[in-house]
């Protein structure tokens, strides 16, 4: 069972760490702020290290899925 979900039931959809509230743009923007996972863990303590991991992954997947058009010279 997977860690993000979305249901447009929970944060209108949005994915979230399952369980939580959390969505996973807040827990990217903070770490893009400098946090650290053991921040997270410690700032959202319903959070698990494999969530901060699932967050992670589900932006490398969304990102990989991207089409690049192309770049600017």
């Amino acid at each position: 069972m997977s860690r993000v979900i979305a249901s447009h039931e929970v944060m209108l959809g949005k994915p979230v760490i399952r369980g939580t509230r959390l969505i996973v743009e807040l827990l990217l923007r903070k770490m893009s702020e400098g946090a650290t996972a053991a921040n997270l863990l410690t700032m959202y303590p319903q959070l698990e290290a494999a969530d901060v991991a699932a967050a992670l992954a589900y932006a490398t997947a969304l990102l990989a899925q991207e089409e690049i058009i192309g770049l600017a010279a």
